[in-house]
């Protein structure tokens, strides 16, 4: 299993809207040069992370920056992670869909492995939850 780099993408462009808020006019072609992705990439991210109300994205390039809508600190790696990868029925694993119920492991497989599958994502959220945009940008200004 492996997560999209949209999500560490994600962290990237939050990082950089707050590390350069008051240098730059931060657009989606700024956050790209930083990436180093195409802005088109940037601004489908942005477009999530607007949705999900963590960032403000102004009209047209001389309205402004882009900015963040919460603190760093109110903004949990989860709250990123949610409004980048959203979950199908909210669950991190996905099952076959025809197991065969005539096999004694088919027709048990998915009973065995959900609570297993249930607290390896839960461990994942929690551990997301309390890991703040604002711990990324400390660790930032200690390597700067």
């Amino acid at each position: 299993m492996q997560i999209s780099s949209r999500f560490t993408i994600a962290l990237h462009i939050l990082t950089a809207i707050e590390t350069f808020k008051d240098e730059y006019h931060v657009t989606s072609e700024f956050l790209a040069g930083s990436v180093q992705v195409n802005p088109v990439i940037i601004r489908n991210i942005l477009l999530q992370l607007k949705t999900a109300g963590i960032v403000q994205i102004p009209r047209g390039r001389a309205s402004g920056s882009i900015t963040l809508l919460k603190k760093p600190e109110e903004i949990s790696l989860l709250d990123v992670y949610k409004a980048i990868e959203p979950l199908e029925h909210d669950t991190l694993f996905a099952f076959h869909k025809n197991p065969n119920p005539k096999c004694p492991v088919g027709k048990n497989i998915h009973n065995i492995l959900d609570e297993r599958l249930l607290s390896v994502q839960k461990a994942m959220e929690d551990k997301l939850a309390a890991m703040k945009l604002s711990d990324v940008l400390d660790d930032l200004q200690k390597l700067m």
